[in-house]
């Protein structure tokens, strides 16, 4: 079991309160503990069975406007002595920054509604292993698979975060995932791959085991027999999947550090037309039992629900309390980056979306980290299938596509598919005239 709160609480108020003795004029602590157990299975046979244990402290001292930083595992009471009696030391000898310092008081989270995030179930190691034999026999209910790979995993945690400033709060969180990964060969002995997963913050909520071992074969099943294609200029449809790391490439080209240093193609666009007038873009924090949801950020300010993009307009960039002094704005609850992030579901059906074009490449797996944030520049390897007229034809394989994000965000179109599955989520996407690199 994780440590109770008290305990929690207990050990970041010593580190405070001890901090300001030792001449902090401001600190804060978060002592955090969480438990993990992960089962990984191969081939039908138990591959590796593995528990984790991690309990500590991060604590950060203030002297004016200089600020250090240190964290340990051992929280002895010796110990945290001697960690906070260093980061005081380390705090006077470090140079000033006008911009350090603890959130406004009055942005501090002071009301917490249950968002039911933690669920005290527990599933021993032989469910676990009993869990991951019927997935695996799903998938080789098939043929063709020839090698599977699957994982089951159970985490618990719990943090107080404290502050100098009188905050002093935190939380549980769990998390149950499982995932299959299936490998089929065809006639020619050429192998190909995908996967289904499933990650919940309660165990009952979990997809079935013969769901995650059908559907893992069923896609590596539609990949076999690839062709290459030639090089050409095509509207592409980007897999739910795949659609949400678009949304992640625009919540790191707004968030406030980025915009302060300058290095995003975003940067002084508050308040003009990025998207689409039919784009709206939401971060949502509040949502139960959301994978991404949280009662305050990891400086204890509010998180509130944030329309980053209202009819295309982009309204608010991601900002902590260090670069919205830097760009004199207001901390908006986004320390740590996004919650539950998400377009909002376009107003066309999936099957509509991929008859609007004759031709359509659908892409189902990127391959690389082609983005860049100082341009806008995008370039991926990437795997999927060839559409005409809304019919899948034939899979394709070693493509490259590329763009750029200020025209890929000008030609967006989505399918009302929209699921929350992961804490970024997206319905299938739909983006016209993006260059292919075939054979």
């Amino acid at each position: 079991m994780v440590k109770d709160q008290d305990y929690l609480k207990k050990t970041a108020s010593f580190c405070i309160d001890l901090a300001k003795k030792l001449g902090a004029t401001d600190s804060t602590a978060a002592v955090m503990h969480s438990i993990s157990e992960t089962v990984n299975f191969r081939n039908k046979k138990l591959d590796e069975s593995d528990r984790s244990d991690s309990l500590g402290v991060s604590l950060t001292t203030y002297i004016g406007k200089k600020k250090s930083s240190i964290s340990s595992s051992n929280l002895t009471e010796e110990n945290i002595k001697t960690l906070i009696e260093r980061c005081i030391e380390t705090t006077k000898i470090t140079p000033e920054d006008e911009n350090n310092s603890l959130p406004d008081k009055d942005l501090l989270a002071n009301k917490i509604n249950d968002l039911n995030l933690y669920d005290d179930d527990h599933i021993e190691n032989d469910e676990k292993i009993e869990y991951l034999k019927e997935v695996e026999e799903a998938a080789f209910q098939k043929k063709e698979i020839i090698n599977t790979e699957t994982g089951f995993s159970e985490s618990k945690s719990n943090f107080i975060l404290a502050s100098s400033d009188g905050f002093l709060n935190g939380y549980k969180s769990s998390s149950f995932s499982a995932s299959c990964v299936a490998v089929a060969k065809d006639s020619n002995n050429k192998m190909e791959r995908d996967y289904e997963f499933t990650s919940t913050c309660h165990l009952n909520d979990m997809l079935k085991p013969s769901q995650i071992g059908a559907m893992a074969a069923k896609k590596t099943l539609q990949k076999l027999d690839p062709r290459k294609i030639e090089s050409e200029k095509i509207s592409i449809v980007f897999d739910r999947r795949i659609s949400k790391g678009i949304l992640s490439v625009f919540a790191s080209a707004i968030s406030a550090s980025s915009i302060a240093r300058g290095t995003s193609f975003l940067k002084d666009k508050i308040n003009e037309e990025i998207f689409t007038s039919s784009i709206n873009i939401f971060d949502k924090p509040n949502i139960v039992k959301g994978l991404g949801s949280r009662y305050f950020d990891s400086e204890g300010v509010k998180t509130d629900e944030l329309k980053l993009v209202d009819q295309g307009i982009l309204k608010h960039y991601l900002v902590d309390t260090y670069n919205g002094k830097k760009l004199n704005l207001k901390s908006n609850g986004r320390s740590g980056g996004t919650s539950n992030l998400y377009f909002e579901k376009g107003s066309i059906s999936y099957k509509d979306l991929l008859k609007l074009n004759q031709r359509t490449l659908y892409i189902t797996e990127t391959i690389g980290h082609g983005s860049n944030l100082v341009t806008g520049d995008y370039s991926v390897g990437a795997t999927g299938f060839m559409v005409e007229n809304g019919v899948f034809k034939y899979p394709v394989s070693e493509i490259t596509i590329a763009g750029n994000f200020k025209d890929i965000f000008k030609n967006i179109t989505l399918a009302d598919d929209l699921e929350f599955r992961y804490s970024t989520n997206a319905p299938t996407m739909l983006i016209e005239g993006m260059v292919v690199a075939g054979k």
